[in-house]
């Protein structure tokens, strides 16, 4: 018997959630509607800009998905601690299967413009404001208490290898057939997930409001008297909104590089690839006693990697290995990214009341509508001066706001994987 399977070993924790049988129907399920959101992602981007050939047309669709999801998290963080989680999915599933299919019929029949793309976009975003806190919040309900690590790494590996697979396909596909065939594709995605969700109902374990449960306004007291979650997420935040967000305007990178719709799918599915590998390789490194300086080195490691991805990316015209170097560095900056998503998820998770889960863990992630939403900085920035100088601004701001934590926060660097839930 190989090292790698002796049941124990690290390898074996980080897939410990799958043999629960409940656990492991939801995330083979979530593979349809995850894998949806990431191809109608690549496929309304490139629609827009096909349509529009416009940088800040791009900002303008980050925003239209963006800023719904966030109004709609909050309130769906609160449906979701006092409500049927699965049933809310349920729903979430169904109504975004039916508007991706409608989607796919303007597409297919030519009617389709820039606005309806926003609209329904918007759709998709108020959508996902109720769909992400149950979500966060379903899971743990599916898997014993020691397999949340696990849990948390495979949902991640779930969302990064889709975005590292599904983007190069989808890009094939717009070349082969058009963006219409992703559409569709993507509301059968919902569909299957919503099959899945018929027959995997649990009992809530939500129970009505106790008279100290103030709604919203709990989660928020919990995170501000919660110095580590406060720190966390408001990094969290700033990452995500200043640099993951240059995936909102890979189109124009890919224009820059000389790269069709299969070089931007390419391009995508890199960050995929670094995202994927940063997971399976932080999830060894949980347990670790130099967890704070993993978390922390893979921000500073995915700062400095999209630096270098604009310097390439800005005189691809005079580097003959330019697209592998960009894609390269955006591998790099995936990595990074995941060091420091996985070990802060995993903390939170594991420190938050259940009673709040919903609400926290909605709050946290409005962080993935940040990506969507930074595009409308990046993309009139890379309007004014070029996308490259676009991406430096948010590197920049990334790297002064990690120094400004690190040096008002020194033990970040110092977390014990072993002790997780401490304090700053």
């Amino acid at each position: 018997m190989t090292r790698g399977t002796v049941p124990g070993t690290p390898i074996d924790m980080q897939f410990d959630a799958l043999k629960s049988p409940r656990y492991r129907r939801f995330w083979l399920g979530s593979i349809g509607s995850t894998g949806a959101t990431q191809l109608y992602f690549v496929g309304m981007a490139w629609l827009v800009f096909e349509l529009s050939g416009s940088a800040l047309n791009l900002g303008l669709l980050g925003v239209a998905m963006a800023v719904p999801t966030i109004i709609a998290t909050l309130v769906g963080g609160l449906i979701a601690d006092r409500g049927n989680r699965g049933k809310i999915l349920l729903i979430t599933s169904i109504l975004a299967g039916t508007a991706l299919g409608v989607l796919a019929l303007l597409d297919a029949t030519g009617w389709v413009s820039v606005w309806q793309v926003l609209v329904i976009a918007a759709v998709l975003g108020l959508i996902s404001g109720f769909d992400l806190p149950a979500r966060v919040s379903f899971f743990p309900a599916l898997i014993k208490p020691g397999q949340m690590m696990s849990a948390v790494a495979l949902n991640s590996i779930l969302w990064q290898g889709t975005r590292m697979i599904l983007p190069a396909i989808g890009g094939i596909v717009i070349a082969i057939a058009d963006t219409w065939v992703i559409f569709a594709l993507c509301a059968a995605g919902f569909g299957a997930m919503a099959w899945i969700l018929c027959s995997l109902q649990v009992t809530p374990v939500n129970s009505a409001p106790n008279r100290e449960d103030r709604g919203l306004a709990s989660a928020w007291h919990f995170i501000w008297h919660h110095r580590l979650f406060t720190v966390l997420i408001a990094m969290t935040w700033i990452l995500m909104f200043f640099g993951t967000s240059y995936v909102q305007i890979m189109p124009v990178f890919s224009e820059l590089l000389g790269a069709d719709e299969k070089g931007y799918g390419l391009l995508i599915s890199a960050t995929g690839v670094g995202s994927v590998t940063g997971t399976l390789l932080v999830g060894r490194l949980q347990q670790s006693p130099r967890l704070g300086r993993i978390m922390m080195g893979g921000a500073v490691m995915f700062a400095l990697a999209l630096i270098c991805f604009a310097l390439v990316t800005g005189n691809a015209g005079d580097l003959p290995w330019a697209f592998t170097g960009a894609c390269l560095c955006a591998t790099i900056s995936g990595i990074g990214g995941s060091f420091f998503l996985i070990s802060s998820m995993t903390v939170m998770q594991l420190a938050v009341p259940d009673a709040l889960r919903g609400r926290v863990m909605g709050i946290h992630s409005i962080t993935f509508s940040l990506i969507a939403l930074g595009g409308l900085v990046l993309g009139p920035l890379a309007e004014l001066f070029s996308a490259p100088v676009a991406v430096v601004c948010g590197a920049l701001v990334v790297c002064i706001s990690l120094a400004g934590f690190s040096l008002a926060f020194p033990r970040l660097w110092d977390l014990d994987g072993r002790r997780t839930g401490g304090s700053i």
